[in-house]
């Protein structure tokens, strides 16, 4: 009996050993718990000015962004009425160009080396002298070449009220078409090609400039 009396005072003994040995462990774990909570509550500590800074700085960049939107149809606004008074300043500055009438003839059956030869010599002549020299010229390109002048000088009365007797050929052009091809029998079963070129003639008349 008296060494199950002594049993149970040796065990607790050895629990308050043991208990003695696990205190500074426990001690030691807390104060590694501490030390890891309380670098993320400095971190924490130091985003919370940085954040207060940021939410200051909000309504001050909303407010320069409000004040840009202001100014910008303010300066859109001037850019539109500095544009046209600077157009009309051009106008009034440069002198007016002279109307220009124009008139063509396409597919024209007359090939384009034939009526080059008529064009270069009514090119930049008063439009009276161009018709007394094409009314008497012998080419055949000439015939067509008067018609597609008088066509200008009317377009030059009905369409920009001028007169159509003091104008000047100031440009006259002739371009090649397409070509008709044909062919002729010839001897012994054979036959030539024969091409018939068609010509594109365009005439410009601008105002005769008095003296």
């Amino acid at each position: 009996m008296a060494d199950e009396k002594k049993d149970p005072a040796k065990k607790a003994d050895g629990d308050k050993a043991e208990a003695k040995k696990a205190a500074p462990k426990k001690e030691a774990k807390a104060k590694a718990a501490e030390g890891k909570k309380a670098p993320k509550k400095e971190a924490s500590a130091k985003k919370e000015p940085a954040k207060k800074e940021a939410a200051k700085k909000e309504p001050k960049k909303a407010a320069a962004k409000k004040a840009d939107g202001k100014k910008e149809p303010a300066k859109k606004a001037a850019a539109k009425e500095k544009k046209p008074a600077a157009k009309k300043a051009k106008a009034a500055a440069a002198p007016s160009a002279p109307p220009v009438v124009r008139a063509s003839a396409r597919y024209v059956r007359i090939a384009p080396r034939k009526a080059r030869l008529v064009a270069d010599q009514v090119r930049g002549l008063h439009i009276e002298k161009a018709r007394a020299l094409l009314q008497f010229s012998p080419r055949g390109a000439a015939e067509d070449i008067h018609k597609l002048i008088n066509s200008a000088a009317a377009n030059a009365e009905n369409n920009h009220d001028l007169v159509g007797d003091e104008m000047r050929i100031s440009s006259i052009t002739v371009d090649e078409g397409p070509t008709l091809r044909r062919f002729r029998p010839r001897a012994l079963g054979r036959a030539t090609p024969i091409n018939k070129r068609t010509s594109h003639i365009a005439v410009a008349l601008t105002p005769v400039e008095d003296d």
